[in-house]
């Protein structure tokens, strides 16, 4: 069976996520950090600083890969003090082709 580059937005395995990450995460290379774990477990979506100090994180791909990413999520980079990720699920749409930063 040939499927077709934008199959993966049609996967019902696919899963996506929101993710408010708190603590000390701006001003420490968390984005860019985010942005690596992303590319290595193949998550499309966006990464962004909020006005709040919080970094909001969009993720999409399938649960194992999700759960990965969001360990790494948890660790962050040797600068940043994660002190909580609020995790919600977000309807699946085929809008992200990569992973990107925001803002």
């Amino acid at each position: 069976m040939r499927l077709s580059p934008n199959y993966a937005c049609y996967s019902p395995m696919l899963k996506a996520k929101h993710y408010l990450v708190r603590g000390r995460v701006q001003g420490v290379g968390y984005r860019y950090f985010a942005l690596e774990a992303a590319e290595r477990w193949g998550i499309r979506g966006y990464v962004r600083n909020l006005p709040e100090g919080e970094v909001e994180v969009h993720a999409q791909a399938d649960e194992s890969a999700l759960e990965s990413f969001k360990q790494e999520l948890e660790r962050g980079p040797g600068m940043a003090r994660v002190t909580e990720i609020v995790e919600n699920d977000l309807p699946v749409s085929g809008s992200y082709s990569s992973f990107l930063i925001r803002g």
